[in-house]
């Protein structure tokens, strides 16, 4: 999955990353949501303009006018949600959805596409990933927010499986992946158990960022399910060489 994009360049989460990405034959984006404070739905990561454009100032306190000035890296324009389900009618998007602010905006968007087969809902936030789902006229996949990434990593080694699928049985509801790091912290999440756990559950596994090629290997040959990478054409690489690769 190409994270925010593929850009060598610091060109994250604008439409010349998507490009390059689906150019390597990707259909599987990771991107973030955004909105202004006019209720413009945008692809950027973090609360405010300062760190990757030449723009400053917080999205939620910005109108639409006033961001689309700034160019990330200097050079591009901080692209709508629209503009990426038009331009990529194929492409399949996980999306992050950043604040609270975005939650009626991402449904809308969602919905004005009809692009429930083709997203993936995610936040650190399991009530902000609820608040999504529940304003959809249909379901969509979604991933576990923190707490109950945390609740997985805590109670599966310690629980029989009937008692886990028991446990978390409401906090996984709607909930489809596990998307992770390796590691939190010195809690080392992925490792076999883990991903068996999961997916005697149904759930799969997703981890992010992993940029190392060997690292990529190690976390297929315990068969996580995806892999979130800055480095698109580094796990195309590895893919191929499993022959795994299913882009185009």
């Amino acid at each position: 999955m190409a994270h925010r994009g593929f850009s060598r360049e610091g060109l994250e989460n604008s439409m010349a990353a998507f490009r390059a990405a689906a150019g390597l034959g990707y259909r599987y984006f990771e991107t973030d949501v955004h909105t202004t404070s006019d209720g413009v739905l945008l692809l950027f990561h973090d609360d405010t303009l300062d760190r990757v454009t030449d723009g400053r100032g917080r999205i939620s306190e910005l109108t639409a006018a006033e961001v689309s000035a700034a160019r990330i890296g200097g050079r591009e324009p901080v692209p709508l949600f629209d503009d990426l389900l038009t331009a990529f009618p194929a492409a399949r998007l996980n999306l992050d959805v950043k604040d609270w602010n975005s939650v009626q905006s991402l449904a809308a968007g969602i919905e004005r596409h009809g692009a429930h087969d083709r997203v993936l809902v995610a936040s650190f936030s399991d009530r902000r990933r609820r608040a999504v789902l529940k304003l959809l006229s249909r379901p969509v996949a979604s991933s576990a927010g923190m707490v109950t990434n945390a609740l997985f990593v805590l109670l599966g080694p310690v629980l029989p499986a009937a008692w886990l699928r028991f446990a978390l049985q409401a906090p996984l509801r709607d909930v489809q992946a596990l998307q992770v790091p390796v590691r939190y912290g010195a809690i080392r999440v992925v490792t076999p158990a883990y991903v068996r756990r999961a997916h005697a559950l149904g759930l799969m596994v997703h981890v992010w960022t992993i940029n190392d090629p060997a690292e990529m290997h190690r976390l297929l040959d315990l068969g996580v399910d995806g892999i979130v990478t800055d480095r698109a054409d580094l796990l195309k690489q590895v893919l191929q060489e499993r022959g795994a690769w299913a882009g185009s």
